[in-house]
């Protein structure tokens, strides 16, 4: 056994005759790559010999962050933020959504989002839009929501000139057959039956806090189309919304990454004086109304037994998400904000109008780690998910607004304002997401604030002004939206009660222990 040790040991040292050549006469493999005496010995605080002078990007001042907003003879507003970069971000941005069908068949917007970039007038098929971009390095893409229609295209900058006159083509020229028609329709009804089959209500749930915070009106309109409306809606009726809500005068042409007078140019080249698809008449209907919040109840019993993907069944869970009251976009203090924030643990923050108050729902929420919160149009909304309706309404969402009003220590706001300044400059340093924050405020109040007059109004927020929008919104009518087994759901008038109280309590009929 000793022999055998001995016998190895020799071998890994390289004792015998072919490791004694290869380690002891040939040089150790990585010796050529050294420094050595064969290589000159340049610092790296040197430049290299030979290399060309770099050329860095610099900056000549705070009007190189600048949004510029040119308006075109015929409304149309032309934005763009220079951005540092090979590629672009352009798209046209349409005031119009499910809020405005009223006196349509509900449904039409959700329909002209699956139709996006489909046959035109230049183009026969989607597939030719695609191969058009793909000569750039681009992609596409539609989204809508209950106020704002956006079609977008990132793409190299070079290819400036294409990608604004596919996008022209794209929201002015659709051809909107019959058989594009069909598809759609299959579209929507597959989508609309995995919403309600999918484990995750969060969608349904929204919609339904929307239905009970403005009942009947604006944006309380459904934005998923109804199934009863799937096979009403035809080319006629989509020409009739388009004719009036699809006008030069309420869109945005945004750019991120693009020259400002470049993409003016290219505006005017195919967005000026063009004749659209359904014809030049003046538009008569538009739907002007202003968003009035009933607060209310929506409610919807469901069988959440058999949710679970997986082979170990989850419990059985009730939904309740409660919204309140909040500020409008043009109501001070607020601050425009992306419609994009990311989910991080414990808070997820999301605007479908790109704008979020400021107040005390990052204080709220910090201390429940189970509390979601959702950024809604002039609503500000809890979601809870919990085995207990009790505990949901009262131990969670009640406590949580009654913390609204504070008081708080001094860091818990300080840390409420870092987080709100991180969240922000985090997600602007996607372009994407600066393209649709620079359309949104521009569509919605003609301008843009920058990134560092957020980040003054957020450092400038004292516990008084949390207080006073916190108590605002606790008086008034709350929004409840549930979701699951609701035989145990308390009615509406304790749930308004539990969150105007100090302690967030419901009555007694509801306490586990009396």
């Amino acid at each position: 056994m000793a022999a055998v040790v001995l016998a190895a040991t020799r071998l890994l040292r390289g004792s015998g005759s072919w490791g004694c050549s290869r380690l002891r006469f040939g040089p150790p493999a990585y010796r050529r790559f050294s420094s050595g005496g064969a290589y000159p010995n340049i610092p790296l605080s040197s430049p290299l010999p030979g290399v060309p002078k770099p050329v860095f990007a610099t900056v000549d001042g705070q009007e190189k962050f600048e949004t510029k907003v040119t308006t075109l003879d015929n409304g149309l507003r032309v934005a763009s933020q220079n951005k540092f970069g090979q590629f672009c971000t352009v798209g046209i941005l349409i005031n119009s959504g499910s809020r405005y069908e009223a006196k349509y068949l509900s449904g039409i917007a959700h329909f002209l989002e699956k139709l996006a970039f489909s046959s035109t007038a230049r183009f026969d098929s989607k597939d030719e839009i695609l191969l058009t971009l793909e000569k750039h390095g681009g992609i596409c893409d539609c989204q809508t929501s209950r106020d704002t229609t956006m079609y977008a295209v990132s793409a190299d900058s070079k290819g400036l000139d294409t990608v604004v006159g596919l996008l022209a083509d794209v929201v002015l020229q659709p051809r909107l057959t019959d058989e594009e028609v069909e598809m759609t329709r299959m579209a929507v009804q597959f989508e609309l039956e995995d919403l309600n089959l999918r484990p995750d209500p969060e969608p349904l749930l929204t919609e339904m806090i929307h239905e009970a915070a403005y009942r009947e009106n604006t944006v309380g309109l459904h934005r998923f189309c109804p199934t009863e409306n799937i096979a009403k809606i035809n080319r006629e009726v989509l020409h009739s919304y388009l004719r009036n809500y699809y006008t030069p005068d309420r869109m945005v042409l945004a750019g991120v990454g693009v020259e400002h007078e470049h993409l003016v140019d290219c505006a005017r080249k195919y967005l000026l004086g063009v004749q659209p698809a359904w014809g030049s008449a003046e538009a008569v209907d538009i739907d002007r109304s202003v968003a009035q919040y009933t607060g209310g109840i929506a409610k919807l019993e469901r069988d959440m037994s058999n949710v679970s993907l997986g082979p170990t069944p989850i419990p059985e869970l009730t939904h309740i998400m409660v919204g309140l009251e909040s500020c409008s976009f043009l109501v001070s203090p607020v601050w425009p904000a992306q419609p994009a924030l990311p989910s991080v643990p414990g808070i997820r923050q999301r605007s479908s109008c790109g704008v979020v108050p400021i107040h005390s729902v990052t204080l709220a929420s910090s201390r429940h780690h189970w509390v979601y919160n959702a950024t809604l149009p002039q609503v500000r909304g809890h979601y809870g998910v919990l085995p207990l309706l009790e505990r949901g309404v009262e131990g969670g969402t009640g406590r949580v607004c009654a913390h609204l009003t504070g008081p708080w220590p001094q860091v818990e706001l300080e840390r409420a304002k870092t987080q709100l300044t991180s969240m922000l400059m985090m997600n602007l340093e996607s372009r994407p997401v600066i393209f649709e924050d620079v359309g949104r405020q521009v569509l919605a109040t003609r301008s843009r604030k920058l990134p560092h007059e957020l980040c003054t109004l957020i450092r400038n927020v004292k516990p008084e002004d949390v207080k006073r929008v916190a108590s605002k919104m606790l008086r008034g009518k709350p929004a409840v939206a549930a979701l699951g087994d609701l035989t145990d759901l308390p009615t509406y008038e304790h749930i308004q009660t539990a969150l105007s109280s100090k302690d967030g309590r419901l009555p007694r009929t509801y306490r586990l222990f009396r």
